[in-house]
C-alpha cells in the first residue's frame, strides 16, 4: 500500500467532512469553522491512500518552544495498515 504524506497538500470540504464523520468527530458539524480552523494551522499534515484523504493531523505551535496537536484522524478502514495508527 503506497501512503502519500505531505505538509502541503490542499484539502477539500467534502473530503475533510467525510473524514471527520467516519470518526465521529462533532466538528463535521460546523464545516465552515472546521476549514477555516484546518487551513490556518502552524502545520497541517495529511495521508492519502490511492488519492483517497486517508487521515490527517494538524499543530498549533508558538514557533519557539510549545507544540499542540489537537486533530489526529485516520479513517476507520484504514486503520492498523501503517497509515498512521
Amino acid at each position: 500500500m503506497d501512503i502519500a504524506v505531505s505538509l502541503a497538500d490542499p484539502i477539500e470540504e467534502d473530503e475533510v467532512i467525510r473524514l471527520y464523520r467516519a470518526n465521529g468527530w462533532s466538528s463535521a458539524e460546523k464545516p465552515v469553522q472546521l476549514m477555516a480552523a484546518l487551513r490556518n494551522l502552524h502545520a497541517l499534515v495529511t495521508a492519502r491512500i490511492g488519492g483517497e484523504l486517508a487521515g490527517l493531523g494538524n499543530a498549533i505551535s508558538d514557533g519557539h518552544l510549545d507544540v499542540y496537536f489537537p486533530h489526529m484522524l485516520v479513517h476507520p478502514r484504514t486503520r492498523g495498515r501503517a497509515s498512521g495508527a
